[in-house]
Order: C-alpha cells, then structure tokens, then sequence
C-alpha cells in the first residue's frame, strides 16, 4: 500500500522553506526517520516518515516553499500508518500531528495520482500594452522544467516581465524566439505535466514599470513598425536572475514590482514577501534603498586592520535577526522599567522545596512571574491583543498564551506556554522545563511555538540591572526581568536587606499609551510583592 505524506496544517505560518532532504527514492525508513527538514521564521525543525517502508518519490526540493496540503513524499509500506489516513476532501482544522499519512488505492499507479495531461502556456492578460516582444528564452524543447522555472522574457514599450513555469514538467514545444511579437493569448509553449501537480499557468501577471529605462521610440510608434532590437539574455543567465517562490512572483505581479530589482533577504539570497514589501515602502518613501528609506551600513574592509575570522550565522539566529529587525523598525517602542521587593515569595518559594522535590518539579520564580503576568493580563487586557493589519481595530485575544525567551547553543528560540491562564504554579513550572529542555535539544515542534499573546524574557543570573526587550510582533508588550539582587531598603526605621527584582516593560506606542503601561507595572509589582494577590 502507497501513502502520501503531506504538510499539515501550520497554524497562522502560510508557507515554509524546505531546507534539507534526507531521503532518496529507494531508500528504507523507521517511523521516526525524518524525511525533511523546514524551516519557518521562527525554527527549524524535522519531519518524521510516520511509518515505517519504502521511500517511492520525493514531491519537494531544498528551496521550495510549501504550505499545507503540499506532497513531501510517498511511502510504501506493509504496516498502517500511525495516524488517520485524510480523505481526499478532508479539511480539517485545528490541532493535528506534523506529518500525515494519505492513503491511495494501489491499482493503476494511483498511489502517485500521476495522470500526465499537456497544457498550452499563453501570454497573460496585456492588454494595457497591446502587445510585447520576446526578448530572452529560457527554455529549450525536451527540457525538464521545475516550478518557477523563468519561461521567457518579454518587453513592451514601458514595461518587462518574466514569465515563470507554475508547475514542473517537461517542455514539449517553444512556440517563440528572441524578437517574436507576441500579444494576449499567444502561445509561449506547450509542457507535459502530471495532473495532480497542474494548474492555471500564469493568469494573474501583469506587466510592471521598469525603472531607469532610456528613453525609445515615440509613444506614437506600433511596437512591431520599427526594428527589435531585445537585450542579449542567455537561458542559463536569464534562469538564474531571481530566486523566489511562486507566491512571492504573485505578490509582486499584484503590486507592480520588477522582482528582479529586489534584493533577497531569504536563504542563499532568496526573495520572501517581506522583500517585496520592503522595496514597496522605500520606493513610497521616495527612497531607493532597501530597508524603509534608511540609510546604509557602510561596507568595511575590516582585514585592513588585522586578521579576521567568519563565523556564519546560524539559521534561527538569521531569523531571530529579520524578526527583531522587522518589529524595531515597524512598532513604536516604549520601555518603563521598575524594582519589585519579592522578598517573601522568596521565602514562600523555598517552604515549597519538599513538595516540589515530591512532584519532581523545579520550582524557579519565572513560574510566579508568568502567573502574575496572568493575572495582569486579565485586568488589562489589552495587553493581550494584537493590532489588527489595517491598523483600525485591536483584536483581544480571550486566551492568554505565554511566550518564554529559551537561550540555546543556535540562538534564541520562544516557546509557548498555552492556556497559561488555566494553569497553576505546578503545572506552568512543569511546560517550563519540559519547553526549554526541548528548546536545548532542537526538539521543537511548529505548533510549540505559536499562538503566544505576550512573552517574557528573563535573564536570571545573566541580566543586570535593567534592557529593552524588543516587542515580539504581531504582540503589543513583553517583560524583561533582570538579574535578582538583594539591596537594602528603608522599612520607616532602618534599612533592611531585601531581594529586589528589575522589570523592564516594553510595549507597542500605538496600542498601549504610558499611563496603561504604569498601571500595569504597578498591577504587576503589587501581584509579585505580595503573592496572596494571586488567590484574590
């Protein structure tokens, strides 16, 4: 019996890169082998068989972007997987496993579902421009093309644009050459793909402005009464000239970008949708470079004043570094720092040390801060939101999940503590050492570290006195705890020795004004200072 593996549902992340294959087609595999590894913006992480058999293809590519539902690849075995098989119009929600088994009849090669059909690339719809030439082909015939293969270029009076394979398969016909007039509806080229992968072929793309053009013939001029005179684009340059998925070349088309102009800050320079935005904004800002309109880092030769060593960026602290960088730039930041005296819940903490030793739980303070943070967040809740993307609403979250910062040997990861609000000291010590320990041992899962509605970041022994932690975007807020220390403080009639705790509160200017954020603190403060509050 033949079974598909596929994506499954990825929450509120539409697509992720595949980063790493670690199978081939012949190849045996356990149930816990993985197959691929991906990665979203926040981890990496792999992908088990599910069951036990035989490798029969492999439905992705390192580079591919994938969402759920996609093939990753097809097992056959003798054994029944160990999850459900999905019907064919199963469209389930919710929490489901990471991989899935799809069971396919076996008669007739069904298990590939590989029906092979041929399908008639057109130019799309260019109306707005009459008509374009062909000025570079990328492909030859009997060619394997893969999805997003460039396919041929073409050029109008004011305007480029790429045409790209929506779907891999095999060129059987190039129906233009370098110089051919071409107009809606021509015929670009005739591919064999298998059904199960075909689709519409490039019905949404439009022609885009390219920028910098010189100036040619009159405006009065019928594209095809003067001599074409296209640029010089070999098929090896011109497929090679952009790195990007299909849904970021839709993004694109859908904004009027030339996606060769921008720059990639994805995996070995490839183009994410973020990188299309970006170019938007800085070109609205009247700006050419990329990063909003901000000026440029200057490029150092730092070799000139000594020897130098490269130490490459691990990929989660690659993406660490967007997200941070996306949230700074974007969100209004304002941090209010604080000291609490917890003193007694010090105390309180190590009476319970017999009965945290009998549970085998690891009782540390971040339990008690995430619980009072709880208890904040359910009298100001707006700290619990999210600011809704056109900016006219604030979505108020009515479940409370907690992002805790996990420092690891490849970067800083955020797991999340869900349901917090349900959950009692016991039980959120015990997600707080089995996510960390995870964390460490790069054991986890998508669905472990989304869905958070505020984060706390605490650096224990390492903190100080006092940060500014960046606020972890699409939320509005997230805590800062310091390093512990004991200081004396005047009780009325003398000084005396007290654990006081440093809290820094960063949040987002546009949801949360100053005022809001002092409450809070002193909401907080008052909830860890004295944790009989906890009860009320």
């Amino acid at each position: 019996m033949s079974y598909k593996v596929k994506v499954p549902n990825l929450g509120d992340i539409d697509e992720v890169e595949v980063i790493e294959i670690c199978v081939l087609p012949g190849e045996a595999v356990a149930v816990e082998d993985t197959l691929i590894v991906i990665e979203s913006d926040k981890a990496s992480m792999d992908v088990p068989a599910g069951l036990a058999g035989i490798v029969e293809s492999i439905g992705v590519e390192v580079g591919d972007m994938v969402g759920e539902g996609v093939l990753i690849a097809t097992i056959n075995s003798n054994e029944e997987p160990n999850v459900e098989p999905i019907e064919a119009d199963q469209n389930s929600r919710g929490s489901e496993p990471l991989v899935r088994a799809q069971a396919a009849s076996s008669a007739v090669d069904t298990s590939d579902q590989t029906v092979e059909k041929t399908i008639d690339v057109l130019v799309p719809d260019i109306s707005e421009a009459g008509a374009a030439v062909v000025v570079a082909v990328a492909i030859d015939s009997n060619q394997s093309v893969q999805t997003d293969d460039l396919l041929v270029v073409l050029e109008s009076d004011k305007a480029s644009m790429e045409i790209s394979a929506e779907q891999s398969g095999e060129v059987l016909e190039v129906s233009v050459a370098k110089g051919d007039g071409v107009e809606t509806g021509s015929l670009i080229a005739r591919l064999r793909v298998k059904d199960g992968m075909a689709g519409e072929q490039n019905t949404t793309a439009t022609l885009v402005e390219r920028e910098g053009k010189t100036a040619g013939p009159s405006a009065d001029a019928k594209p095809f009464d003067r001599p074409v005179q296209p640029a010089t684009v070999s098929a090896d340059e011109a497929r090679g000239k952009v790195y990007a998925g299909p849904a970021t070349r839709r993004l694109a088309r859908e904004l009027g970008v030339e996606i060769s102009l921008v720059e990639g800050s994805g995996q070995r320079g490839r183009i994410v949708k973020d990188d299309v935005k970006t170019y938007v904004k800085a070109h609205m800002l009247g700006s050419s470079s990329i990063g909003g309109g901000l000026p440029t880092v200057p490029v150092v030769d730092f070799e000139r004043f000594g020897s130098v060593r490269l130490i490459p960026m691990t990929k989660i602290r690659l993406r660490g570094a967007d997200n941070l960088h996306r949230s700074w730039v974007n969100l209004p930041h304002v941090t209010q720092h604080d000291e609490v005296d917890i003193t007694d819940l010090e105390v309180f903490r190590k009476k319970l040390g017999a009965t945290a030793a009998e549970k085998d739980i690891r009782l540390t303070p971040l339990a008690f801060i995430i619980k009072a943070c709880v208890k904040a967040l359910q009298e100001y809740p707006e700290f619990n939101a999210s600011l809704d993307a056109d900016g006219q609403q604030l979505v108020v979250k009515e479940y409370i999940n907690i992002g805790m910062a996990v420092d690891t040997p490849e970067g800083l990861v955020v797991p999340v503590i869900k349901q917090a609000d349900q959950k009692d000291v016991w039980a959120l010590s015990n997600d707080i050492a089995v996510l960390a320990a995870k964390a460490r041992d790069k054991k986890l899962k998508l669905d472990d570290q989304l869905g958070g509605t505020f984060t706390v970041s605490s650096l224990g022994a390492l903190g100080g006195t006092g940060f500014t932690p960046i606020v972890n975007a699409p939320e509005v807020a997230i805590l800062g705890v310091a390093r512990l220390v004991t200081k004396p403080l005047w009780d009325g009639e003398q000084f005396q020795p007290r654990k006081v705790l440093p809290l820094s509160l960063s949040y987002d200017h546009r949801v949360i004004n100053g005022a809001d954020g002092g409450r809070f603190m002193v909401r907080l403060t008052e909830l860890l200072g004295d944790i009989r509050h906890l009860a009320l």
